[in-house]
């Protein structure tokens, strides 16, 4: 299957305001995710990883405690792509 290619930051900034919490900078886009405690931060992650395994798209991301911490972009082709975008979604719904 061929890989996507990487979008433009004017089309980014244009769907970003379809994705709340979410910024765009250097290439990628950034959200932190705050919960009540650890165990609903990794509730979240355990429901985006199930995302990230059907897209076949996997997130950078750190949690400590209640805080996950997120970069997407595509490594593979350097940029933010349609598969970034709906992982993000699929994250905001999650949460």
């Amino acid at each position: 299957m061929p890989r996507p290619t990487p979008l433009s930051a004017a089309a980014i900034e244009q769907i970003l305001p379809l994705l709340p919490g979410w910024t765009h900078g250097e290439g990628r886009l950034h959200r932190t995710f705050e919960f009540p405690s650890f165990v609903d931060a990794f509730a979240f992650m355990t429901k985006v990883a199930f995302a990230a395994e059907r897209l076949d798209h996997h997130p950078n991301w750190t949690n400590v405690w209640a805080k996950v911490d997120v970069t997407l972009w595509t490594h593979d082709v350097g940029g933010v792509t349609e598969l970034d975008l709906e992982l993000a979604k699929a994250m905001n719904r999650a949460a």
